[in-house]
């Protein structure tokens, strides 16, 4: 099928550096060009996830709208909700540029941002300035850097937005920030959804609202890696997973290039080695716990896969850089072939139809 944005902007786009091209579409969507895309209600693909009401299960993850610049602007290209951040309390430049690198061939990009961020205050202001009620809106929360006590730097996160979050995520799985990721071990784990549940319920009394708190991991885990968050998060009762960030691993890859520059990978070869973690994460949690799939979602046919693979609902970012601003309503058109073409009362009723498939595989190396 022709795409125009492949054919035209897609070039114009990757004639730039990659986040000269990310600072454009920011402004592109802030001059109200995102009201000629036509976002696709269908009632079949509306989820209840988390206490949460979703008009479809397509999201934009984190990392696009780091600052919360653009969230009703995102969600007007037809995304049933959209995840702002990481944002960390202090404002932070983030890692030495140049520090994204395209892979046009796998439809996959390596970076090594940094967690850059304006800080919480910045972010906070915009939140605060949002015109428009009723749309899901996460707020992503991270550690910086140079953070004496990162943990609280979460709990930091949830005091700041907790009026304005529809619910959180501790991205404790960014391979760009030294150290992060040994929060996912047991003990220290423990400790961070320990002090952000506390910190959750004790706003909740006062603000009268409970905010869901999800916690985003890597897909780089072995399988007692993901045993020991399954049980911890089932311990401390947390609302949800997010599955997974991008990868340290360069497997299934095509294009070597630019495959020794240090950073995450994410993009469509991460597709099956996330939907394996996925399945993994869903054989250990149960039924009931909601899992939200990230990685290589690049139309309908791979969301769809996602949600087979055990995800209830799906996000993506890199492939809205391969296939444009059109993708979440594309995708959203696709889903609804596939209830018609399964007689679905809603696609939530393919969840899990692969999880054994996927959960039976071995994760790449």
């Amino acid at each position: 099928m022709f795409n125009p944005y492949k054919a035209i902007a897609q070039k114009a786009f990757f004639a730039l550096d990659a986040e000269k091209a990310h600072g454009l579409s920011i402004k592109f969507l802030q001059t109200g060009a995102a009201c000629v895309f036509k976002p696709h209600p269908d009632s079949r693909l509306e989820q209840s996830v988390a206490g949460l009401s979703f008009p479809n299960p397509v999201g934009m993850a984190a990392g696009y709208d780091k600052n919360a610049d653009v969230p009703l602007e995102i969600l007007k290209l037809g995304f049933g909700f959209t995840e702002v951040g990481t944002i960390t309390p202090k404002p932070q430049s983030g890692n030495p540029k140049p520090r994204i690198f395209r892979l046009p061939t796998d439809e996959a990009v390596i970076n090594r941002l940094g967690f850059n961020n304006d800080g919480h205050q910045a972010a906070l202001q915009r939140l605060e300035n949002l015109r428009g009620k009723g749309q899901i809106i996460g707020v992503n929360i991270g550690a910086n850097k140079d953070s004496e006590d990162r943990t609280q730097d979460y709990v930091s996160g949830i005091d700041t937005f907790y009026k304005h979050a529809s619910y959180f995520t501790a991205n404790i799985s960014s391979p760009n920030t030294p150290g992060l990721r040994d929060l996912q071990a047991r003990e220290s784990l423990s400790e961070l959804l320990s002090r952000c549940i506390n910190k959750r319920n004790e706003l909740a009394k006062i603000h009268g609202k409970r905010v869901p708190i999800f916690l985003k991991v890597a897909p780089d885990l072995t399988q007692e890696g993901i045993d020991d968050i399954a049980a911890e998060v089932a311990d401390k009762n947390i609302d949800g997973v997010i599955i997974s960030n991008t990868t340290l691993s360069r497997s299934g890859l095509k294009d070597m290039t630019v495959a020794h520059e240090t950073g995450g990978l994410s993009g469509k070869p991460v597709l099956t080695r996330s939907n394996i973690v996925l399945a993994k994460f869903r054989e250990a949690i149960g039924n009931d716990m909601p899992i939200i799939g990230v990685g290589g979602i690049s139309d309908a046919n791979s969301a769809a896969e996602k949600i087979r693979a055990g995800a209830d609902l799906v996000q993506l970012y890199t492939g809205m850089i391969y296939q444009g601003p059109s993708i979440a309503a594309k995708i959203c058109q696709g889903l609804s072939r596939i209830c018609d073409q399964q007689s679905l009362a809603n696609i939530s009723d393919i969840r899990g139809a692969k999880t054994e498939y996927y959960s039976n595989l071995e994760i790449p190396k």
